[in-house]
């Protein structure tokens, strides 16, 4: 049963892995493209733009155009953009990294054998992204209200980001010492017997 469960949850990290690579390819190019207009707003307009397109839209520009921007669109955008992209961009990284990370454990899950070493390597590892997330946002919402001379991005997702991958790489670490202790345990029970 936890085999399946495991097969299961593979298949839902695995397409949020994908959709989270996507997403961060495309990330330098809705915010030069829409920074005028709300971030979610932007990701919906360049999607359908592309998905369909209208008579005058070339679809290949639109999909190579984030390209062009990653090598040149850095340069055109106002400090905030460019601090909002690289939140994005090196918060999608380590997202990245987390899902790889939960991957690995569900794999050795799958093969019958989740109390090892490497599901505390890939949990250690997880909980450093979380806690690299946690600092990336912590600098764009003291960015923010340099930015803004006001106390009005301590009530943003960035503020929440804070405590909130904070306490996911807390869990992560004292899950990966209880997976260390278990596989501790099962080596010295498979030697006695």
């Amino acid at each position: 049963m936890v085999q399946k469960i495991a097969r299961v949850l593979n298949v839902l990290i695995t397409a949020a892995l994908v959709c989270n690579l996507i997403i961060l390819y495309l990330v330098p190019a809705i915010v030069l493209v829409y920074q005028d207009v709300s971030l979610l707003e932007g990701v919906r307009e360049y999607v359908s733009g592309i998905l369909f397109p209208g008579e005058d839209d070339i679809v290949m520009a639109g999909i190579f155009a984030p390209a062009v921007i990653w090598v040149s669109g850095w340069f055109e955008m106002d400090a905030y953009s460019v601090v909002l992209a690289l939140f994005l961009v090196f918060s999608g990284i380590q997202t990245a990294v987390i899902l790889k990370q939960a991957r690995r454990v569900l794999a050795t899950i799958r093969k019958g054998r989740p109390f090892s070493m490497e599901n505390a390597v890939s949990l250690n590892r997880a909980a450093l992204c979380c806690f690299i997330i946690a600092a990336a946002a912590l600098i764009r919402v003291v960015f923010s209200v340099c930015y803004y001379r006001s106390a009005l991005p301590l009530a943003s997702y960035n503020a929440l980001f804070v405590p909130l991958f904070a306490m996911a790489g807390l869990l992560c670490l004292v899950m990966a010492a209880l997976f260390r202790q278990a596989a501790e345990l099962k080596a010295e029970n498979d030697l006695t017997i």
